[in-house]
């Protein structure tokens, strides 16, 4: 009742995938996902709003460097 639920850390390749914020340039919109370092393919996986919205995607993954910002 008084205790928070923890969250669990989501895993991803870290040697294959680079964490990125990706807008739009026409609209704004930022989005965050995954880099394929490799092939340079963007994987899209929360809306980002708010620096809540971009804290809780950090936080998820467990992201503790910059992010880069692609268009």
């Amino acid at each position: 009742m008084f205790f928070r639920k923890k969250k669990k850390v989501k895993e991803y390749d870290r040697e294959t995938l680079e964490p990125v914020l990706c807008r739009s340039i026409c609209t704004g919109e930022t989005t965050a996902g995954f880099r394929n370092r490799s092939t340079g393919k963007y994987t899209e996986y929360t809306l980002i709003r708010t620096e809540e919205d971009l804290n809780e995607f950090r936080e998820q993954y467990g992201i503790t460097e910059e992010m880069k910002v692609i268009y």
